[in-house]
């Protein structure tokens, strides 16, 4: 017969409860913050790994806050909020006051109880499917757009045809780091192995007029009809792979254009499913 498992709680003595709140009382040597989030997370029915992909962080980070041995940074905690769906003092363990009924509030009670008991349940309905919806809309990840760009960045031979702009819209899950981005494109050859393979798709920046790459970075270039993802230096265009010659140019050759830097390369996981896709394209009014 198999063993239960029992889940002992770290955030607080014997399982005992806050009547206040409803959340796990605090252990003292348990710092407040450290298990309001694990009770937040929780509630929502959140893995570690989720919370820490909505904020941008790793998942150790957010398993050393919920044990006590670090502390989310002041600079987290709007976005940790956001995920949560709690408010600052509530995080801190700070006493709130409850505000008292505005206007608008006052007369739509003054309406409910006017109401006859059918019409009553009605808006109570209501009311319980809309929290239901936000509830749900809440605990959803959130996605970022991107236009995506089926001209290739060629390392190695070149597309020759020309670059028209023609993109299709792919959803990412949201992340601090590729909140620079401005669209994506695929990597063609192997001129860039190994840091960028052949089919890799990668994020880019789009470069306003007057800015620069610094020596060493890696960019996207049109180059006549051609595209190519390279590392840009003093002397010209080097590729990662040996086999491929460095593309030199004079500083008067107007037929190279910098398209962009390329922040890096889109790992498959960012990639949001096709389920979240059509759930937020209708929170969006898209569908």
């Amino acid at each position: 017969m198999p063993r239960r498992s029992i889940e002992r709680s770290t955030s607080g003595a014997a399982g005992v409860i806050d009547m206040r709140t409803g959340a796990p009382a605090v252990s003292p040597a348990l710092p407040v913050i450290c298990a309001k989030v694990r009770y937040y997370r929780k509630a929502l029915g959140l893995e570690q790994r989720e919370l820490a992909e909505r904020i941008g962080v790793t998942k150790n980070a957010v398993g050393n806050w919920e044990n006590g041995r670090s502390r989310p940074d002041i600079n987290l905690i709007p976005p940790l909020c956001q995920a949560l769906g709690v408010s600052p003092a509530a995080l801190l363990g700070l006493e709130e006051s409850v505000p008292a009924p505005d206007r608008e509030e006052t007369a739509l009670l003054e309406r409910y109880r006017g109401l006859t008991p059918g019409h009553r349940y009605a808006v109570r309905t209501l009311a319980e499917s809309l929290h239901r919806v936000e509830t749900a809309e809440r605990r959803r990840p959130r996605l970022h757009p991107l236009p995506y760009y089926e001209k290739p960045l060629a390392a190695g031979i070149g597309d020759p045809t020309e670059f028209e702009g023609r993109s299709e819209t792919r959803y990412l899950y949201d992340a601090p780091e590729l909140r620079r981005a401005d669209c994506l494109y695929h990597v063609s050859g192997d001129s860039m192995e190994p840091e960028f393979r052949d089919g890799d798709l990668v994020f880019v920046e789009r470069i306003p007029d007057g800015a620069r790459l610094q020596p060493g970075e890696i960019g996207a270039f049109i180059v006549g009809n051609e595209l190519y993802i390279k590392e840009y230096r003093a002397d010209g265009l080097h590729s990662r792979n040996p086999r491929y010659p460095v593309m030199r140019f004079a500083e008067s050759d107007t037929s190279v254009y910098l398209l962009g830097r390329i922040l890096g390369v889109v790992p498959p996981e960012a990639l949001a499913s096709a389920e979240d896709v059509a759930a937020y394209r209708i929170t969006e009014g898209e569908a």
